[in-house]
């Protein structure tokens, strides 16, 4: 049943079991990739958070109209 759900009946071919592996670093590759992008978002998100309540304690007077 394992090889019929793998498409193919024999025995491994190398250049399959290659692919395979070569598949395999490359999802973890991306996997790593993501929880880093995860983590850095966070941290940006946390930063502009910050930025936005350091900005909440300045007291700006009303602007003033553009000169025409």
């Amino acid at each position: 049943m394992a090889k019929a759900l793998l498409g193919y009946v024999g025995g491994s071919d190398p250049r399959v079991l290659a692919e395979m592996r070569r598949l395999q670093q490359r999802v973890q590759d991306l996997e790593s990739e993501i929880i880093r992008i995860q983590a850095e978002n966070d941290a940006l998100s946390a930063a502009a958070r910050h930025g936005d309540s350091l900005l909440e304690g300045i007291d700006v007077p009303q602007a003033e109209p553009a000169l025409a």
